[in-house]
C-alpha cells in the first residue's frame, strides 16, 4: 500500500489551485460539493480490501481518481462509477496511461451488474446500509468497504461475503463522507 501511495502523487489528482495542499492529510474540495478523501483514510479503506493483485475491483465515487489510481496499482482491473460527468471526465484525464481502469458515469448504488462479480468493492460515499445491488455483485469470499451512516458522521465498515451473505468483519475507521445518491440510496 505504501509503495502505491509513494508512486502516485496526490497533487496530480486535485484541482490545480489545491496542488500545494495535496501532501496534507486532509480532504480537498472538488466540484459539486464533493471532496477527495484524506490520504490516511484512503489508505485504511484500500488496505482493508487486502488486495493481492489479481482482483477485479468496483469503486463507487471516482472523484478526481487518486483512490482509483491506487486501486489500479494493487488490483488487476478497476471499474469506477462516478455520478457527475465532469468529474468522470477529469478522472479519465488524470488516469490516462492506466490501462486497467474503466471510469463510467452512472448511479453507483446500482453498481455495474454487466461487469460483475467483483472480488472487492470500495464505496466512497455514505449510506446507512449496503445497497442490495452492491452486495449481490460481490463475489463469494469478496470484501466490501463502505461508510455506513447518514452522511457527515460515519463508521467505515469492512464486510466479507460468505455463503451468499454479507458479514460485517470490523470497523475500519470513523469518518465524514458525502452521501451516496441513487436509486438504491439517498434520492
Amino acid at each position: 500500500m505504501l509503495d502505491a501511495i509513494a508512486a502516485v502523487p496526490r497533487s496530480a489528482f486535485v484541482p490545480p489551485e489545491y496542488s500545494g495542499q495535496a501532501e496534507i492529510d486532509a480532504p480537498i474540495p472538488i466540484p459539486h460539493r464533493q471532496v477527495t478523501t484524506q490520504p490516511s483514510l484512503v489508505a485504511r479503506m484500500v488496505e482493508a480490501l487486502a488486495l493481492a493483485g489479481d482482483e477485479r475491483v468496483l469503486e463507487i465515487g471516482t472523484g478526481y481518481g487518486w483512490q482509483t489510481a491506487l486501486l489500479a496499482r494493487l488490483a488487476r482491473e478497476v471499474f469506477s462509477v462516478e455520478r457527475f460527468a465532469d468529474l468522470a471526465d477529469t478522472a479519465k484525464a488524470n488516469l490516462a496511461g492506466y490501462e486497467n481502469v474503466h471510469v463510467l458515469i452512472g448511479d453507483g448504488s446500482e453498481g455495474l451488474p454487466e461487469h460483475s462479480p467483483f472480488d472487492a468493492i470500495l464505496v466512497a460515499a455514505a449510506y446507512p446500509t449496503v445497497p442490495d445491488p452492491l452486495a449481490e455483485q460481490l463475489a463469494e469470499g469478496g470484501r466490501l468497504v463502505q461508510p455506513l451512516g447518514p452522511g457527515g458522521s460515519e463508521d467505515v465498515v469492512l464486510f466479507e461475503k460468505l455463503s451468499d451473505k454479507l458479514r460485517r468483519v470490523r470497523s475500519v475507521s470513523g469518518a465524514h463522507f458525502v452521501r451516496l445518491h441513487g436509486r438504491h440510496a439517498f434520492p
